[in-house]
């Protein structure tokens, strides 16, 4: 498994010198955690995945570039192979695609929602590497199988109930 990150920061001291919600991007954790998706929804060890983290800013342009809408949101999901779920016999192999995290969102969803930043971001990890892998949340159908397999991943990694879900 490859998983890549592209952070706002450096070093410590820059980390340090960020908001708050900044600090709450575990990239160990987001790694493990992508490891799970990897092996429950079997994708081939060398499969690739890119988490950026972005400002508000940043992301308000990405929203606007990409789906045509205002305003910063708290994950976009942009697929490259069009990969979909495997099987223990024949995993998915190739570039899943880039997850790009906007913290400052996050933290106020997981405000609201009475959970960490830190949940939110595990949550909205889960829910971008399913977009990734074609599942959609338009109809109620879909939305209820792509909820159900966020929330036992979620629920397998932290080893309780999964965060509840917010919508931007």
């Amino acid at each position: 498994m490859s998983v890549s990150f592209d952070l706002p920061w450096d070093t410590a001291g820059e980390l340090a010198q960020l908001p708050a919600c900044y600090r709450a991007v575990d990239t160990e954790q987001l790694e493990a955690l992508v490891a799970l998706a990897f092996t429950r929804w079997h994708l081939h060890p060398d499969t690739e995945v890119s988490i950026a983290v972005v400002d508000e800013e940043q992301m308000a342009e990405l929203h606007v570039q990409w789906l045509g809408l205002p305003g910063a949101t708290d994950v976009m999901s942009f697929p490259m192979d069009e990969l979909r779920e495997g099987t223990a016999e024949e995993p998915s192999l190739g570039v899943l695609g880039d997850v790009v995290l906007c913290p400052p969102v996050a933290e106020r969803q997981a405000q609201a929602a009475g959970h960490s930043t830190q949940d939110e971001l595990c949550l909205l990890t889960a829910h971008s590497l399913l977009h990734l892998l074609g599942h959609d949340h338009a109809e109620e159908d879909e939305r209820t199988r792509m909820f159900t397999a966020q929330r036992a991943l979620l629920e397998e990694f932290l080893g309780r109930d999964a965060p509840v879900e917010t919508m931007a």
